[in-house]
């Protein structure tokens, strides 16, 4: 199996909604906050059933740099901290032409690293982290012990002038970081 058709096995596995076919109006705001560590909260208590999160995550829609969760009905803005997923798993996968990264989030999105689903390093907190766009262009930041495991099989490269460690997926190269 070719890298492609993987990649569109494990788009289709997750159903979306046709957000494109809904237009509600923006309704308010709900005191929904996803913290950094991609738990979900609600006035202040955290969501704890899982299949709730998962619910809500299925109806969730970035747009303009804000997170809504999206109904034909109704629109509502919520609070992300950070990013609203955590990658906490990853593997490598056997395909042609080259071996590529699929990676999994805290609530079982499983993505293929590519151009489709890209890789950035951005700075928070005073630290790097590295992120990765799932679907509807939402956003996991890799978890630490993902991170740690990458920058143990990756190589070093120059790029534009700086050293940086690089990993490839399929034919996608990408940096988790550059150091001094």
């Amino acid at each position: 199996m070719d890298l492609q058709q993987l990649t569109q096995q494990l788009d289709n596995l997750d159903k979306q909604p046709p957000f494109d076919q809904w237009h509600p109006t923006h309704c308010g705001e709900i005191d929904i906050v996803i913290k950094s560590d991609g738990t979900w909260w609600h006035m202040g208590s955290q969501i704890k059933r899982e299949k709730l999160v998962k619910l809500f995550a299925n109806v969730l829609v970035e747009e303009n740099g804000q997170h809504f969760l999206k109904t034909p009905a109704e629109k509502m803005l919520i609070t992300v901290e950070e990013t609203p997923f955590v990658i906490t798993q990853w593997q490598h996968i056997s395909c042609e032409p080259n071996e590529a990264i699929e990676v999994t989030s805290n609530l079982g999105h499983k993505v293929i690293i590519s151009n489709k689903h890209p890789i950035s390093v951005v700075t928070s907190k005073g630290e790097q982290k590295v992120v990765v766009t799932l679907h509807r262009r939402l956003k996991a930041v890799v978890h630490r012990n993902v991170y740690y495991q990458w920058i143990e099989i990756a190589a070093e490269k120059v790029l534009n002038g700086k050293n940086h460690l690089t990993l490839t997926s399929g034919d996608y190269e990408f940096s988790i970081g550059h150091y001094e």
